[in-house]
């Protein structure tokens, strides 16, 4: 179980993207995470007439290091640590600092 879900609201903490904000839309196997807004490149496209591509400089969102993100505690609003443990015989995910599970 990954301590980052898709569709979670976490902040930056580490990086160019410092304090910004935003959600997880997809989560990559090695171990980063894709953010709506966060680390955005330029791409420099060349066009291409026969599969209908404009040429043009594109800003594109790049991954970002799990490590370098935290979730956002909606009680407190601010970055919190995540911890797992086993309730009813399910894993969940929860908040360290206030114990509330982070699903429910």
């Amino acid at each position: 179980m990954n301590r980052l879900r898709n569709g979670d609201e976490i902040v930056v903490i580490a990086g160019k993207d410092k304090g910004k904000r935003g959600s997880v839309s997809s989560v990559l196997d090695n171990g980063k995470v894709l953010v709506d807004g966060i680390n955005l490149v330029k791409k420099h496209t060349k066009s291409n007439p026969q599969t209908g591509v404009q040429g043009g400089i594109l800003s594109k969102e790049m991954p970002v290091d799990a490590s370098n993100v935290a979730l956002v505690d909606p009680e407190t609003n601010k970055a919190g640590k995540i911890g797992f443990k086993v309730e009813d015989g399910s894993k969940v995910r929860f908040f360290k600092s206030t114990g509330k599970a982070v699903d429910a």
